[in-house]
């Protein structure tokens, strides 16, 4: 499936949800045990169902995610309906889009606080391994009078199986697969204990789980010997290039280890306490991009480049390590549950990437050194305490209410650094002796403080019809200091102390407010309308002011508009219902919303050095419908679909949007304007899945289960309206296919995902003008012969693997 077709989309829902007939007598007599099972959620800090509750939220449970084999956030967004992550590989961190609000170009996506992530009670920016886990919610919409961390967008909450009070029971699992594509085999393995330590007071439950991806894409034109060998040898001579270029295989390999502890204590009836600690390590070997079909004609490498191989000149491995240790108390004081989040986290960060081709573009001269390579190291730690108190009320009289207060104070420090090997001695004894070719360093330290007073009110005016009234009072405070050193030009650098460093701020205060009123009619159907208002914190990019009279070297600074951005807010207006049939064997839900984007954050890049920073767009807007649905068509199938369509565009022209304007290359500025009606970036407008089961009883007392799922979404544009060199990535479908058989105490699965091997693009890396694919060539003629970073993420190949689960109890 190349392209999707909204005429095939409209047939299946229709199809799938309103040809289901109305039950004979003597079928509804035969399955009147027969429902669809009930998920309860705490998404509104109150448990109900996902059909209680009035507000788009879509809920995966444990058995949801092994039956489709969803493994991380990605897995989880093919499946919300609104959610969009496009899949960039464990290397980068994938992009997260709420109902089509971004205008970052696809290189230089972030979700900045578009959507909270939370483990438990504590907001962590995490793409969180699903082990052990309860349920993922994924709430769309802003949620800051529900929830401390404030955003745009949404909030997704892992919630993760707690610790049993009464029983002593583990789980083992084991994974074993292979990719087409590679030379390897993957696998998982996890363990699970819960004992009592005093029963039904104290208990203990502890987790550990290790994954790993054998890769699939080859980087086979690595140079031997950096600022040696030539990343440049004649391509029609084999011995030329086996002389200076070696082949790695399977390099964007992936290991995450995940391990857990939370100690529960019940200290009475009232009073419950848990202590959890959490920790996750994530490997990658490089980057999963390919420049297939992504190379000029004038490139040596044009034609040679295979679907699953990359281009880079140096291997690009990259670590993540994150921890997280967090006090949960809840207390019943009669009136309210009192609900206390403490957390600890941290983060840290390590990576090398080809920075070749960022020289290149900034100086052509660079080339005149034919073993020129370029090379970063960056590092990153991130420090954070958040603490969050609210009460909820638990009156059962018309009125309900819950009020919070949130402190969270995060500390950054990064120095990344690029090296240029051998440059030093390729240009003589008029170089300063630097270390390790130190060519530029960025070292940069912040701290952002963010306080706010939240809650909500209300009021069940009958049984049936309720308005609540919501309200969020923050303020927060960003400080950066960062200091930054172009050596190979400047001369000797040997210490940090060296550095000059500039100090930027920002802060602010406001408010925000949400209104929501949900009528329940007679027929159990629940209609809710809501107006929620959404918000970002602004900062500054760290970067030293340019001086009025620019060097002739190198030098990385900001212009004016370069030194900070502003917070951007959202306005989202919703109109939604939930319904229930044929005694809940089918769920029908629906949305139609409406969101305004004001003063809209954008990643950029500096004039001076090509930095990347954050500035402010113009005013957006995204609006359409949501559609998610389950039923249970006969006695032993269970189909379930989604389908989102989303519009989102400027309603104001944006100048300069998409790069800085100056004189060198005014020709060009209409492909860097942003105008009022152009399409937003990132995701596709029209999104659809579509899941069946089968189950069966089989060989007497086991349970056999046929799971098949098929996602699918439109074209994806790669920067706002395809200016300044954007391009359409074809929409695409993928299937998944399992079977499971399930005894009492155990089950194994044989599963394929990307049933049909589907090779499609994700994302973009860069663009064409970075190939010699376009009018940048006549600027500069030569480059485009070398460069190689532009290329394209590519889906996962075909997956094909074997699942084992036992459980026991002591």
């Amino acid at each position: 499936m190349t392209a999707f077709r909204p005429a095939l989309l409209a047939s299946a829902v229709s199809a799938i949800l309103f040809n289901s007939q109305p039950l004979s007598a003597a079928e509804s007599a035969i399955q009147a045990d027969k429902a669809i099972e009930t998920i309860q959620v705490t998404a509104t800090r109150r448990a109900g169902s996902v059909q209680e509750a009035p507000l788009n939220i879509t809920a995966l449970d444990g058995d949801v995610i092994k039956d489709q084999n969803i493994g991380d956030l990605e897995d989880i967004a093919r499946w919300v309906p609104g959610l969009t992550i496009s899949d960039q590989g464990g290397r980068e961190g994938s992009p997260i889009i709420v109902r089509g609000l971004n205008t970052n170009t696809s290189d230089r996506i972030s979700d900045g606080g578009t959507v909270a992530t939370y483990v438990g009670e504590i907001p962590l920016n995490i793409d969180l391994r699903l082990t052990d886990v309860d349920r993922v919610e994924v709430l769309i919409g802003p949620q800051g009078t529900l929830y401390g961390a404030g955003t745009l967008g949404g909030a997704i909450r892992y919630l993760l199986k707690q610790p049993e009070l009464d029983i002593t029971e583990g789980q083992v699992t084991g994974d074993i697969f292979a990719l087409n594509e590679s030379d390897g085999t993957g696998g998982e393995f996890g363990l699970v204990f819960n004992t009592p330590l005093i029963e039904d007071v104290l208990a203990i439950r502890a987790s550990v789980n290790h994954y790993t991806n054998p890769g699939y894409i080859d980087y086979n034109y690595v140079v031997q010997n950096p600022g040696v060998s030539n990343p440049n040898p004649d391509f029609t001579n084999q011995q030329d290039v086996n002389a200076n270029l070696r082949r790695v295989s399977d390099v964007n390999d992936e290991q995450i280890t995940t391990g857990r502890v939370s100690l529960r204590w019940q200290a009475n009836e009232a009073v419950e306490a848990t202590l959890n600690y959490f920790y996750q390590k994530q490997e990658n070997g490089g980057n999963s991009t390919s420049q297939y079909n992504s190379l000029s004609d004038t490139n040596p490498l044009h034609g040679m480049i295979g679907q699953y191989e990359n281009a880079a000149r140096i291997l690009e491995p990259g670590e993540e390590e994150n921890d997280l240790l967090s006090l949960e108390i809840k207390a019943d004081l009669g009136f309210a549950e009192l609900v206390s989040a403490s957390g600890w986290s941290s983060y840290e960060q390590s990576g090398q990437r080809d920075q070749t081709d960022l020289l290149y573009d900034i100086w052509s001269g660079y080339a005149d050194f034919p073993a020129f390579v370029a090379q970063t190291l960056d590092t990153s730690k991130r420090d954070s305490f958040t603490q969050e108190i609210r009460l909820v009320s638990n009156s059962d009289s018309a009125f309900n209410w819950i009020v919070g207060g949130y402190y969270n104070k995060l500390e950054t420090h990064s120095d990344d650094r690029e090296y240029t090997p051998g440059l030093t001695e390729f240009w003589g004894d008029d170089i300063p002796n630097l270390q390790q070719d130190l060519e530029y360093i960025l070292v940069s330290d912040s701290e952002i403080t963010e306080q706010a007073l939240f809650g909500e009110v209300g009021y069940a005016f009958t049984e049936q019809f309720n308005v609540t009234l919501g309200a969020r009072f923050y303020e927060y405070d960003v400080s950066t200091t960062s200091g930054s050193a172009t050596p190979l030009y400047s001369g000797d650098f040997s210490s940090l102390d060296q550095l000059t460093m500039v100090n930027t701020s920002a802060s602010d205060n406001g408010n925000l407010f949400k209104f929501n009123a949900n009528y329940t009619f007679n027929s159990g159907v629940l209609a809710y309308f809501t107006v929620s208002e959404g918000f970002r914190i602004g900062g500054g990019n760290g970067l030293a002011p340019c001086p009025d009279i620019l060097p002739e070297q190198q030098i990385v600074c900001a212009l004016p508009n370069e030194i900070g951005y502003e917070p951007d807010t959202t306005v989202n207006y919703e109109l939604g219902f939930k319904s229930s049939w044929f005694k809940n064997r089918l769920h029908f839900n629906a949305a139609l919303f409406n969101v305004d984007w004001k003063d809209a954050q954008v990643g950029t890049a500096t004039v001076n050095g090509q930095e990347l920073i954050t500035s402010n767009a113009a005013t957006a807007n995204s609006k359409g419908v949501e559609i998610s649905s389950r039923a249970m068509i006969a006695d032993n199938w269970t189909a379930y679909a989604t389908y989102a369509y989303a519009k989102a565009q400027l309603t104001e022209d944006a100048p300069g949007l998409l790069g800085v304007l100056d004189d060198e290359y005014a020709q060009y500025q209409t492909y860097y304007d942003g105008s009022d009606g152009d399409r937003l970036p990132g995701a596709p407008e029209h999104q659809f899945s579509f899941g069946l089961r089968y189950e069966q009883d089989v060989l007497d007392d086991k349970l056999l289960s046929i799971n098949y799922g098929m996602t699918a979404q439109s074209d994806v544009i790669t920067k706002v309206g395809l200016k300044a060199y954007g391009e359409t990535l074809s929409g695409y479908a993928l299937s998944n296919l399992s079977a499971k058989l399930t005894g009492d105490m155990w089950s194994a699965t044989l599963y394929v995902d990307n049933l049909f091997d589907k090779y499609a693009f994700t994302s973009v890396r860069r663009d064409k003008s970075w190939a010699g694919m376009t009018k940048y060539e006549e600027l500069n003629k030569e480059l485009p012969k070398l460069q190689r970073v532009y290329g394209h993420y590519t889906t996962t190949p075909r997956t094909i693997g074997m699942k084992f689960t036992y459980n026991f109890e002591l």
